[in-house]
């Protein structure tokens, strides 16, 4: 530890340079020293991780069925990298929900805030205006991550 970081206490460190303090605090916890540890900080980072995780999910959710959209109300200019694009998206979830399983019970309660994100994207890249879209997500959630499955 260099003498630099130890004259900082952790609270005015994690102000000061965020990346230091997560370095800190690991070898912190690695030594087990955990009376030197900023707890009220630490569990903030903590639960910004689980926030982070579930926010990245919506977003690669929103960019699928702003896709599964565009294939099926602009079939004639459905393109390889729409296809490519709905093939990238289902493949990220599905790391994400590999990596954090309990993300999969929050997808059908947050799919109606994801869907009306979505439906504006569709319709601002394909100039159909949103209302002649379906007002709630025409798709299942088990289409939506069903990697067979493209909307006619």
């Amino acid at each position: 530890m260099s003498t630099e970081v130890a004259k900082v206490p952790l609270q005015e460190l994690y102000e000061k340079d965020c990346v230091l303090w997560t370095e800190q605090t690991a070898r912190l916890l690695r030594a087990g020293a955990f009376d030197d540890l900023d707890i009220e900080n630490l569990a903030e980072e903590i639960e910004d991780m689980g926030k982070n995780r579930r926010r990245e999910l919506r977003s690669r959710l929103r960019v699928l069925v702003s896709h599964l959209l565009k294939w099926q109300f602009q079939a004639p200019k459905r393109s390889t990298s729409w296809a490519s694009t709905i093939i990238d998206q289902r493949e990220e979830i599905a790391d994400v929900l590999e990596e954090s399983p309990s993300l999969r019970r929050t997808m059908s309660s947050s799919l109606s805030n994801v869907y009306a994100g979505a439906s504006k994207i569709a319709a601002v890249e394909t100039g159909i205006p949103v209302q002649d879209l379906p007002p709630t997500c025409p798709y299942s959630l088990e289409q939506i991550l069903d990697e067979s499955f493209l909307p006619k």
